[in-house]
């Protein structure tokens, strides 16, 4: 299966397309937001621009959908943080005062791998830069793999049109820094 037969699955499942992105755009969008799509979502954008409701609005006129959604992860780990008492051993004593524990999170976010958005809370990795990196539903830190790759995602989202019966990973999701740690 390939990238634009999935998009025509998608159609079928009512998913609407503009035209895709063209080179100047993903290259404006990757200087706004300091990223590099990876190949295959770089493939599947150029293929046709999702335009229904719940995807990343990558040619909207307004850049703050995209950087609330890139913003979302680190929002609700610093919830979880507050609410919950999540804190990963990795980062040292949980200090007392929270906006230094804020501070903490989010240098650790700032190192991760920028996280792509997709569709609602799913995202792509934009590291490594290759072709196959995971998808991850985030919700706070209920952080897990919805897909090995972005073909397996699509199936796993929209899986009653891909005659899936159910949400399965196809395979061992590619180890992504920080992001697949709090998978585990």
């Amino acid at each position: 299966m390939d990238l634009a037969f999935a998009q025509k699955v998608l159609v079928k499942a009512g998913v609407r397309f503009d035209c895709g992105l063209k080179p100047s755009e993903f290259d404006r969008i990757e200087r706004a937001f300091g990223f590099g799509f990876p190949p295959d979502l770089r493939e599947f954008l150029s293929l046709g621009l999702p335009i229904s409701r719940s995807w990343a609005g990558w040619r909207a006129t307004e850049e703050g959908d995209i950087r609330e959604r890139m913003a979302w992860p680190l929002e609700g780990m610093c919830f979880d943080i507050e609410h919950n008492g999540f804190w990963l051993t990795e980062w040292g004593e949980k200090p007392g005062d929270l906006n230094a524990a804020f501070d903490i999170a989010r240098l650790e976010v700032g190192r991760a791998p920028a996280l792509i958005p997709i569709f609602g809370h799913r995202y792509l990795p934009a590291e490594p830069y290759t072709t196959g990196n995971p998808v991850f539903s985030v919700y706070q830190t209920d952080v897990i793999y919805y897909g090995v790759d972005l073909l397996d995602y699509f199936q796993n989202e929209f899986r009653y049109y891909f005659g899936r019966p159910s949400h399965a990973l196809t395979g061992t999701p590619r180890t992504i820094p920080f992001w697949s740690r709090l998978v585990s």
